[in-house]
């Protein structure tokens, strides 16, 4: 039974060993976007964040606009393949449509690991005819992995060009688990003339007592919730070639109109680099 069809009947039914009475961020994320894709320990979580920092469901929407920006810019420069990891759960305007609006004949490749947003997804994506849209589950946190199952699949080209898209997922990763590491093990595989499109949040422009309280709701998720400097977040471009406006709030990464008040000090850097 497809997810769509579930919903028209309320909570939809999922095995009891995928918990979703646990907030996940990806579904958090499509709360703060408006969306229904959620459960009720979800919307809770999500209530509760917003109630320590209501800037929350803006800043989503605003990385939510940098990804457009990002991926159309990336296929304006020739671009044709999209590896979109931890893509969390396919809204109106994901990578796939802003991609193959540009050029019809992308290919999107989408991972993820929480089974949940796997079905959302495939539920709700459809490629051109001409592109391909794929779904892929694996960990972030396993680049190898990731490489390996896209590979298998013969989904990209991994001797052309190829977008790679970490949206608003790399705060997701603490320390120990290499954030760093991961984010060059999958530039090491990438063709030269290959992208990066980074988003990442920020506690630059909170109170201490206010991230405090955000990341408490994300200590009892799936994931844990890791805001970085810009310096920390400028770390993962070394060795690429960042594009300009380089590393900037979501908002000022070039905009297609006036940014609105405030929009230096919103929660979310933004950068697209390239690889030589």
């Amino acid at each position: 039974m497809e997810y769509e069809t579930m919903r028209e009947h309320g909570e939809p039914s999922v095995p009891a060993d995928l918990h979703p009475e646990i907030p996940h961020p990806a579904r958090m994320y499509d709360y703060y976007l408006g969306g229904k894709d959620n459960f009720p320990a979800d919307r809770a979580a999500a209530e509760r964040a917003l109630a320590a920092n209501p800037e929350f469901r803006s800043t989503a929407r605003a990385n939510r606009a940098f990804l457009h920006r990002a991926v159309r810019t990336a296929a304006a420069l020739g671009l044709d393949q999209f590896l979109d990891i931890g893509t969390g759960i396919p809204t109106a305007g994901h990578t796939h449509e802003i991609a193959q609006t540009v050029n019809p004949r992308s290919r999107v490749v989408y991972v993820d690991n929480d089974p949940i947003v796997l079905t959302h997804a495939r539920a709700l994506m459809a490629g051109t005819p001409l592109g391909r849209t794929a779904v892929l589950q694996a960990d972030l946190r396993d680049p190898a992995d990731v490489l390996s199952a896209t590979k298998a699949e013969h989904l990209l080209d991994f001797g052309r060009p190829v977008a790679l898209v970490l949206a608003a997922v790399l705060h997701f990763l603490p320390d120990e688990d290499r954030p760093y590491e991961v984010v060059h093990t999958l530039l090491d595989a990438l063709a030269p003339g290959s992208c990066l499109i980074l988003s990442h949040g920020t506690a630059d422009f909170i109170p201490a007592e206010v991230r405090d309280r955000v990341t408490g709701v994300y200590d009892r998720a799936t994931a844990p919730l890791v805001g970085r400097s810009r310096e920390q977040v400028q770390a993962f471009l070394d060795g690429l070639e960042v594009l300009d406006p380089g590393v900037v709030t979501v908002p000022l990464w070039r905009p297609d109109g006036a940014p609105g008040e405030g929009a230096e000090r919103v929660s979310m850097y933004g950068a697209l680099a390239r690889k030589a």
